[in-house]
Parts: structure tokens; sequence; C-alpha cells
């Protein structure tokens, strides 16, 4: 099992589309260990993009991002990185197939509803940097009702 970090951006939110994100990611298997809406402030944007912060179009990630309120989600499956990565399809959605999440809902590169961690060293890091201890669940055993 592994747990990977997915964020639902702020077109997820205000087009409506959180639900139906979560859905997909549920009904591929998914266990949500956490879940939380938060306003992400700069100083945060800046950490999770550090490795853009100084690209000239970083002020439009950072307003795009700070736009609404964002969902971090922290998902555990089999291969999750790699698997949500597939569900969501490529960054850019326009070159996402139909049926991925990108695909579906997505609109442009930064529009394209979530981010994701890209490998398990970053799932580490980003979950640490989202989601404060004890904020983490495993509900895996039956409720033995």
């Amino acid at each position: 099992m592994q747990t990977t970090l997915i964020l639902l951006k702020p077109d997820c939110i205000t087009e409506h589309r959180a639900g139906e994100v979560v859905k997909r990611f549920e009904d591929a298997g998914f266990q949500i260990r956490g879940c939380k809406m938060f306003q992400a402030d700069a100083a945060i944007l800046r950490e999770h993009y550090a490795h853009i912060a100084a690209k000239p179009f970083f002020p439009e990630v950072e307003a795009f991002m700070g736009a609404t309120p964002l969902i971090a989600l922290a998902v555990a499956g089999e291969n999750a990185v790699d698997h949500v990565r597939d569900l969501l399809g490529p960054t850019d959605s326009t070159k996402a197939a139909k049926g991925t999440i990108r695909g579906d809902f997505g609109t442009t590169m930064m529009k394209n509803i979530a981010h994701a961690s890209d490998s398990a060293e970053s799932a580490e890091v980003e979950l640490k940097r989202f989601f404060k201890d004890g904020e983490l669940f495993d509900y895996s055993m039956k409720l033995g009702m």
C-alpha cells in the first residue's frame, strides 16, 4: 500500500467537480486516508511550487491556486502514485484522453482539475506539507457490523 497526495484545484472547486473526482478515485479502489479544504497562502504555494517559483509564469500559478480554497486528499492503494497519475491523465488537459479525469474535466495546462504527487518521495514530502500528524487515518478494517 502506498499513500499519495491529490490537490483539487480551483477549477475543480468552481466547476463543482470535486464529488465526481473523489468518486472516481474511490471507484478505482483507493482508500481516502485524509481530506480537508483549506485556503493556500503565498508561503505554502511558494514551498509547494519551489521548482517553478523563479519562472516568469509563477505569479499566474500563485494567483490561480490562491483564488479559491483547495481540497487536499490523501489516498492509499497499490502503486498509488502511478495509478492516480494514470487516472488523471497528462498534466496538459488538452492532451489528456477522454475517460481520464483531466480529459473529461480539464481545459488547459493550468486548469487541469488536480495536482498529484509525481513520485513516492514527492508524496511523502507533500503529504507532510498539507497534513499534520494525526490527520491521516487507516480504516481498512471492517467495522464489524
